[in-house]
């Protein structure tokens, strides 16, 4: 229900395009209680669509993405005059998201939770849900990302978002072509502040809500290290060199990541990174910059989401984090291991970088691009050869 207030061009296009969407126009929309999945809704009601919200219940409490969340979310619906339906799955996000990480974590690694969350809780759930119970079988929700249909081989391709401060395709790879086929991403070239001006348009009450910086978990636990040391009990160890030498103590390894070189609490005569964390040992293994580089990585569990599975060496763009630059790098295929073939990823690949890269994380997703189109993406392993 717009206010009156003028519309802008990214706003008209985005009606256009969905006035001019093929085929059936019902939708259930993911509401988060942000202005991102607030104005996906109010586009939708907007350019004709049947529409009804979707609310997942992830955690119990106090937390940005729960508690006001669904307050939030329901206010949205009933401005729109739309049904809001809150969905429980805080026994599956516990389950499949926060053990998973947990346990990752205490293992060394440094797991990536949101790829995870919109495959195993998010997506699939919530076209499963809204299907069997609503009989609606599309679902959009407020990603700043793009899907083209029809693209190689008949796949749904995933592109990046318009607004490259705002793409959100690095925590997509990992959805199947089966789900790709059925979202919608209304937000897609839009950037944010034509999202702000469009909330305003609409005059809806998330249009000036601060969106948060952070994982939700640390956000409902007040910051990532409450979260962990809430599941986690202090494991105090060693600071060490590659060679052994002692250089500081830790009070758990959950509490440091690849590359990170602040708030060591290490006195030495140049700046030290973390290159590996050493969970058998309990240790945290630092490195001078000039020791710190990899060259590169195995990736495991691969999603080929746009492409079919390549069988040959080819050159990528790859993000090896959410806010890091794409970077060019050689991929070969690898075949899968003897216990891959049992999973439902069993792709397997190595990344040879054309620079030394100084934040490759176990645990954190590799995810590969030609251009705007995401080729497929996977987790970084442990394996790398030796010297990368």
């Amino acid at each position: 229900m717009a206010t009156g207030t003028t519309i802008t061009r990214a706003g008209e296009a985005a009606l256009n395009r969905l006035r001019n969407w093929p085929g059936e126009h019902r939708v259930a929309v993911g509401l988060s209680g942000g202005v991102d999945s607030s104005l996906t809704a109010a586009l939708l009601v907007e350019a004709g669509w049947e529409v009804e919200g979707l609310t997942l219940w992830l955690m119990s409490g106090k937390g940005a993405c729960c508690a006001e969340g669904l307050v939030d979310a329901a206010g949205i619906c009933e401005q729109l005059g739309i049904d809001h339906h809150v969905v429980d799955t805080r026994e599956t996000f516990q389950q499949e998201i926060v053990q998973r990480l947990v346990d990752g974590y205490r293992d060394g690694i440094t797991p990536l939770p949101c790829s995870q969350c919109n495959r195993s809780v998010k997506f699939g759930p919530m076209l499963d849900w809204a299907q069997r119970e609503r009989n609606l079988s599309r679902i959009a929700t407020g990603h700043y990302a793009r899907i083209r249909h029809g693209g190689d081989q008949g796949r749904h391709q995933l592109l990046r978002g318009l607004d490259q401060r705002k793409d959100q395709s690095y925590f997509l790879y990992d959805l199947p072509q089966d789900v790709l086929g059925r979202i919608v991403f209304p937000l897609g070239e839009l950037t944010k502040p034509d999202t702000r001006l469009e909330a305003a348009r609409h005059g809806l009450r998330t249009a000036d809500k601060p969106e948060s910086q952070d994982l939700c978990l640390a956000d409902h636990h007040g910051s990532m290290r409450a979260f962990l040391d809430a599941y986690l009990p202090p494991r105090q160890g060693e600071i060490v060199l590659a060679d052994g030498t002692v250089v500081g103590e830790h009070d758990g390894i959950e509490h440091f990541t690849i590359g990170q070189r602040k708030g060591l609490g290490v006195a030495w005569s140049e700046p030290l990174h973390v290159i590996r964390l050493d969970s058998a040992m309990n240790r945290v293994i630092v490195a001078p910059r000039a020791e710190a580089g990899r060259r590169g990585c195995i990736v495991g569990a691969v999603n080929w989401v746009s492409i079919e599975p390549p069988s040959e060496q080819r050159p990528v763009e790859v993000q090896v984090r959410y806010r890091s630059a794409p970077v060019s790098a050689q991929l070969t295929p690898l075949p899968p291991q003897e216990e891959d073939h049992q999973r439902e990823r069993p792709h397997r690949c190595h990344l040879r970088f054309e620079e030394e890269q100084f934040s490759i994380t176990p645990g954190q997703a590799a995810v590969f691009y030609a251009g705007e189109t995401v080729l497929g993406g996977g987790l970084i392993q442990r394996d790398a050869p030796s010297g990368d």
